[in-house]
C-alpha cells in the first residue's frame, strides 16, 4: 500500500468543507449550459460505463462536449468530482423516515443493509472511494444518520452502537464490493456480466441463488447477535 499517497488524500480538504470562489482565470467566463449537477451526473455515467481507472477530466469534458478548462470553472480537481459522485449515488438509497420510530428496527436494518449492498453492486467504483474520502456530503450523512437512528433503537448501550454499525455495514461493504467487482470483471472480459457472475458463484458455492441465501443468513446472524447483546444488558 502506498502510504504517502493515502496520507495525501486524507490530508486534502473535502469539497464539502471548501467554500470555493469562482475563478475565471482558469477557464474564462462561466461556461453556458454547465453546472455542478450536470457535471456530477456525467461523472457518474462515465464511472458506471468505464470504471474508476479510466476516468479523467479530459474524458469527462469530451462527454460534456466542452473543454477541460470549462469543467475547472466548477471544480478544482478530479478528487472534487469523485467526491461529488460518491455523494450523488448515495442519494439513490431509500431511507426510513426520520420520524418513524415505531417500525421494527430489525426490518429497517435489513432494508438499509440490502439498499447499501445493491448500491455497491450497481456502482463498483464506489467501494474504493468510500475508503478514500470523508463521506460527509449531504446524502452520505443522511444515510449515516438513518443507520444510527435505527441502531440506537435496538436497546444496545450507547457504547455498543458504533460497534454494531461496524459489524453490519462492514460486512455489507465487503459482500457488495466483491459482488460488484465480479460483475464489472464480466463486462470487461466481454462476457455478459450475469453469465460471468453466475459462473464465479457456481465455482465457489455451486449455485447462483446461494449468494443471496448466504447474505440473508449472515445478516440474520448479525441481527441475532445484536438481540443477544441487548438481552445481556
Amino acid at each position: 500500500m502506498a502510504k504517502d499517497g493515502a496520507a495525501g488524500r486524507a490530508a486534502r480538504a473535502s469539497v464539502w468543507l471548501v467554500d470555493r470562489p469562482r475563478r475565471s482565470g482558469r477557464g474564462g467566463g462561466q461556461p453556458s449550459g454547465l453546472d455542478r449537477e450536470r457535471i456530477t451526473e456525467a461523472t457518474v455515467r462515465l464511472l458506471d460505463a468505464e470504471g474508476l481507472a479510466r476516468f479523467s477530466m479530459r474524458r469527462l469534458a469530451a462527454e460534456l462536449n466542452v473543454t477541460a478548462m470549462s469543467v475547472y470553472w466548477y471544480v478544482d480537481t478530479k478528487d472534487d468530482l469523485l467526491e461529488l459522485a460518491l455523494d450523488a449515488v448515495h442519494g439513490e438509497l431509500r431511507l426510513p423516515a426520520p420520524e418513524d420510530d415505531t417500525a421494527d428496527w430489525r426490518e429497517q436494518l435489513r432494508a438499509l443493509a440490502h439498499e447499501y449492498r445493491a448500491l455497491l453492486v450497481r456502482h463498483p467504483w464506489l467501494s474504493p472511494l468510500v475508503g478514500t474520502y470523508l463521506n460527509i456530503g449531504p446524502n452520505s450523512l443522511a444515510f449515516s444518520r438513518a443507520v444510527q437512528r435505527v441502531v440506537r433503537r435496538t436497546g444496545l448501550p450507547a457504547h455498543g452502537v458504533s460497534g454494531a454499525i461496524s459489524a453490519v455495514f462492514r460486512f455489507v461493504y465487503g459482500y457488495g464490493t466483491v459482488e460488484g467487482h465480479f460483475l464489472a470483471s464480466g463486462a470487461d472480459s466481454g462476457m455478459a456480466p450475469d453469465d460471468c457472475f453466475r459462473r464465479s458463484v457456481e465455482t465457489v458455492t455451486g449455485a447462483p441463488e446461494t449468494l443471496e441465501r448466504d447474505f440473508v443468513f449472515a445478516l440474520d446472524l448479525l441481527i441475532a447477535g445484536i438481540e443477544a447483546m441487548t438481552a445481556r444488558g
